[in-house]
């Protein structure tokens, strides 16, 4: 039964609480329960669009969002959230406007708003392997930065999508405006070492990553690149007591199981997973640790000032970013990560109009399935790189 001495406002605060904490059903239950006795509390009618969109209910979630700005069409958090639930529709242009109507409303000191707004477009970016969301969410993190000169974070966020845009030199320079404002910001640092190592600038890419902790690793792709520029760099062998925090994290991640895995596991519960999941991790570095070893090598003998070992390095030639793949069946696909999963999955007769997401996880569980090796289904580089241990492709460079 409702409560009726609790209002509106408590009802949104308790949900928000629970949202937070990821609790989306109970925070749903409250939202329902405040709406009962406040059915035109705009915030209410928010709070459940946002926790219909966290459980990916997009129409419930449109419907609330739409509810909530037909009581106050200039609701900031009603615009973004209907925005976002657009994009999963593919309606582009309508979800571009509601993002757009905020800056005309005059929300450009919303800092967090700001941010949402830029995050949701790149996220969606990434999904959609599209350039042009990419550039809206920099427009986005760009107006956050005006707002906020001394805040790292949308600072760092103009340089993750200036580098999904192609300009490294320009991601580069805010990543490290980013850590000038904070030396502890551990996401951009963290970015800013990938960036380095792709463009084989491997000492100052060690030199980032060195500077962050296991614990501020989400992604495995990092800690992989981590691990072998210590042995290749600093000669250490695999069961130097330096390496030991790092191939703990990888396995804590590797060991995070979804809702598929535990079905899988629930069908197999003879798999010994635990007791495989060094190996696994361990057979991931050794893919590309032979490679890596002769590029280091190469560059062994160079000088290099130890002042300069934290600045970008000399031009790349665009054509060292390719590279090339061979399947099974004797097909070969070259070009960049993301373009070499997309050519994947439109081969794959069964995942054509699909999206990049859906042929990653879904390759992922079948990879698990019938080898064992977990494969991260979150990242082209690491997919591939996932898939290649399993043996289901060979990676050429």
């Amino acid at each position: 039964m409702p409560t009726p001495f609790l209002s509106s406002e408590e009802y949104d605060e308790r949900a928000h609480q629970l949202y937070n904490e990821g609790k989306y059903d109970e925070a749903l239950v409250i939202l329902r329960e405040g709406l009962a006795l406040y059915p035109n509390a705009v915030e209410l009618h928010v709070g459940v669009g946002y926790a219909r969109l966290a459980r990916e209910e997009f129409a419930w979630a449109r419907r609330s969002f739409e509810e909530a700005l037909v009581l106050e069409p200039e609701h900031e958090d009603g615009l973004a959230g209907l925005g976002e639930t657009l994009l999963k529709f593919g309606q582009m242009a309508a979800a571009l406007r509601c993002f757009q109507r905020t800056l005309e409303l005059g929300y450009t000191d919303d800092l967090d708003l700001m941010l949402q707004i830029g995050r949701t477009l790149f996220r969606e970016g990434s999904l959609r392997d599209d350039k042009s969301l990419f550039a809206e969410a920099q427009t986005f993190f760009e107006v956050a930065a005006e707002q906020s000169t001394d805040s790292a974070e949308p600072v760092a966020c103009v340089g993750y999508a200036l580098h999904r845009l192609g300009d490294d030199e320009a991601a580069i320079r805010k990543l490290r405006q980013a850590l000038q404002l904070d030396k502890e910001h551990a996401e951009a640092r963290i970015y800013l070492a990938n960036i380095l190592y792709d463009r084989s600038e491997f000492e100052a890419a060690l030199y980032h990553f060195e500077r962050t902790s296991p614990d501020d690793h989400w992604d495995e792709l990092g800690i992989w690149r981590l691990i072998e520029l210590k042995r290749s760099l600093h000669k250490l062998d695999d069961d130097d007591p330096d390496l030991k925090p790092w191939d703990a994290r990888l396995t804590e991640l590797s060991g995070t199981l979804d809702d598929v895995d535990e079905l899988l596991m629930a069908l197999d519960p003879s798999r010994d997973e635990l007791a495989e999941e060094s190996d696994h991790a361990r057979g991931q570095l050794e893919l590309f640790g032979a490679m890596l070893s002769e590029l280091v090598e190469l560059k062994e003998g160079e000088p290099q000032s130890a002042l300069d070992v934290d600045l970008a390095g000399p031009e790349v030639d665009p054509g060292i970013a390719a590279h090339r793949v061979h399947t099974r069946d004797g097909r070969t696909y070259h070009g960049s990560w993301p373009e070499i999963v997309r050519e994947l999955r439109d081969a794959d007769a069964g995942f054509r109009g699909r999206s990049i997401e859906e042929y990653m996880r879904r390759t992922a569980t079948r990879c698990y399935s019938e080898t064992g090796v977990r494969v991260p289904s979150h990242d082209p580089e690491g997919f591939l790189r996932g898939i290649a241990t399993a043996g289901f492709i060979r990676i050429e460079r």
